[in-house]
């Protein structure tokens, strides 16, 4: 009688401490990860106003619009990319024995944030890997202008 009882409270309180029912768990805080939120908010600006120019891919128009796979444009220096961004891009430029001329209207009505967001999420996205931009670092290249 006893071995029953005791195989019964034994499984009882396995089946509860699998449950997630164990009493004082310790809580553990969820970590956010501020590019992968950076990423997903650019996704959506780049959606809106980079996508009809520069293709889903990155890979833009043929002669129009460059693309945005691995060129120095984009993994380069942030505070011309930055630039681009808020003044917008009239000249021609050659990338990879192609020249792209169309021009490309400034989009300074963006928020800091959503221009750090979006060249966060093109620096990380279509084959390329490069380090964030920050809404610090956006503000600082606005303010200079």
């Amino acid at each position: 009688m006893r071995k029953i009882l005791f195989t019964i409270i034994i499984t009882v309180y396995i089946s509860s401490n699998l449950s997630g029912q164990v009493k004082n768990p310790v809580s553990t805080p969820v970590q956010a990860n501020p590019q992968a939120e950076s990423m997903l908010r650019g996704k959506n600006v780049y959606t809106q106003f980079c996508l009809p120019c520069h293709q889903a891919d990155g890979g833009g128009v043929q002669g129009l619009n460059p693309p945005l796979i691995k060129t120095e444009y984009v993994l380069g220096d942030r505070t011309r990319l930055i630039n681009i961004i808020l003044k917008g891009f009239n000249e021609s430029v050659e990338i990879d024995g192609e020249v792209y001329s169309n021009p490309m209207p400034p989009l300074s009505s963006l928020t800091d944030q959503q221009v750090a967001d979006v060249l966060t999420y093109v620096r990380n996205n279509f084959q390329n890997k490069a380090s964030a931009v920050t809404e610090a670092q956006v503000k600082a290249v606005r303010e200079k202008n």
